[in-house]
C-alpha cells in the first residue's frame, strides 16, 4: 500500500491525498509534524534528504517526493492528466506557477497566521510584500477563469488541483476573495468533484 508522509493542513500534502482519494487509491497517510522537526530526524531524511513534506513511498520501498512531481506520477494514465501535447505542458505551466508565484506567498502567509503563534518582526516587515504578490497571483487566476470553468481544456485536472489546495484556505492568511467571483466559482466546482474531501479530513 502507498504511504503518504504528510502534517495536517499542509497545502501540498493535501494536493497527493486528495489526487489519491479521488482517484479510489488506498493508502496509508502518516503524519510528521513540521512545527517539532520531525521531518529533520534522520530516519526522515534517509526518505527525503530535502527533509519535507509531503513524500510518497511505493509498494516497493521507492520514495518521491515534492508534491508536483507525486501528482503527476499518480495521474499519469488517468483522466486527471491531460494526453494532449499541449493540454499536458499547459498543465505543468500552472502547477509550476502555483510553485513559484502561488505558493510563496499565498501559502507562506497562511502558514505565518494560521500555525504560528507570533510573527517576528522581520515576518511582519515582510507581510505586505506577501500580501501583494498573493493577490498579484488571485488576479492571474480570477483572470483566467473569466472564460472558462476549470484552468486547462475546461475539465477538471491536475491544474486545478495545485491550485485549489492553498487558494480554498487563502482566507486563513487574510486574503479576502470576496472581490474574486470567478475564482469562488470555481472553487466551488472543484468542492463539488466527486470523491473530494476537506483539507483537515481524518483518516
Amino acid at each position: 500500500m502507498l504511504k503518504v508522509y504528510d502534517f495536517t493542513g499542509s497545502g501540498n500534502g493535501y494536493k497527493v491525498w486528495l489526487l489519491l482519494s479521488q482517484l479510489g487509491v488506498p493508502f496509508e497517510r502518516i503524519e510528521r509534524d513540521i512545527l517539532k522537526g520531525e521531518t529533520r530526524t534522520q530516519e526522515f531524511l534517509k526518505k527525503n534528504p530535502n527533509g519535507r513534506i509531503p513524500t510518497l513511498e511505493l509498494a516497493d520501498g521507492t520514495f518521491l517526493f515534492e508534491s508536483g512531481a507525486i501528482v503527476w506520477y499518480l495521474a499519469e494514465g488517468t483522466e486527471f492528466a491531460p494526453k494532449d501535447r499541449l493540454a499536458r505542458a499547459q498543465t505543468l505551466q500552472w502547477m509550476f506557477f502555483e510553485q513559484y508565484s502561488h505558493e510563496p506567498y499565498i501559502a507562506v502567509a497562511r502558514f505565518w497566521k494560521h500555525f504560528l503563534d507570533r510573527l517576528t518582526p522581520q515576518q511582519e516587515a515582510n507581510l505586505p510584500d506577501i500580501m501583494k504578490k498573493g493577490y498579484a497571483a488571485l488576479d492571474v487566476m480570477e483572470k483566467h477563469l473569466a472564460t472558462r470553468q476549470f484552468f486547462v481544456d475546461d475539465r477538471y485536472g491536475l491544474a486545478d488541483i495545485a491550485l485549489y489546495a492553498y487558494t480554498h484556505v487563502a482566507d486563513e492568511g487574510g486574503f479576502d476573495l470576496s472581490d474574486y467571483p470567478n475564482l469562488t466559482a470555481w472553487l466551488a466546482r472543484v468542492k463539488a468533484q466527486p470523491g473530494h474531501v476537506a483539507i483537515d479530513h481524518k483518516f
